[in-house]
């Protein structure tokens, strides 16, 4: 391997940048797991920085996280690709506003509260919607 090259082993890390980085890909995970269950809360972004944060701080827990039943191929497809399926855009799109609308109805909340959830849901679109694009 040539000396200039950038590497991304987690071992050259210092310890403390690695702890770090586990303990925020464990918090990701975490909040991606809830994702699954909470309106309104993504999953995939969450899972993707937990791959992130694996990958540079542990190959054992990055192999775990990619191999994973639930979450594996989620990952293996963004680091193939880094872009999503214009079908999955929109399935993901329709699935945010799907639930956003159910709770903002459900909720019955006063109107500035119903109000963040979309601006929020908004804020969630825009996200997806600037990921590039795989036809």
């Amino acid at each position: 391997m040539d000396r200039s090259e950038p590497t991304l082993r987690a071992d050259i890390r210092p310890a403390w940048q690695r702890y770090a980085l586990m303990l925020a890909g464990i918090v990701a995970l975490g909040l991606g797991v809830l994702g699954v269950v909470l309106p309104g809360l993504p999953t995939t972004p969450f899972v993707l920085l937990a791959a992130a944060c694996f990958a540079k701080a542990s190959p054992r827990w990055h192999a775990w996280l990619k191999h994973n039943r639930w979450f594996g191929p989620m990952v293996r497809d963004w680091e193939a690709h880094r872009s999503l399926p214009l079908k999955v855009k929109w399935l993901a799109s329709a699935m945010m506003l799907a639930m956003v609308s159910l709770s903002a109805w459900s909720l019955r909340a006063p109107p500035g509260a119903v109000a963040l959830l979309f601006g929020l849901a908004l804020v969630g679109l825009l996200v997806v919607w600037r990921i590039p694009t795989r036809r």
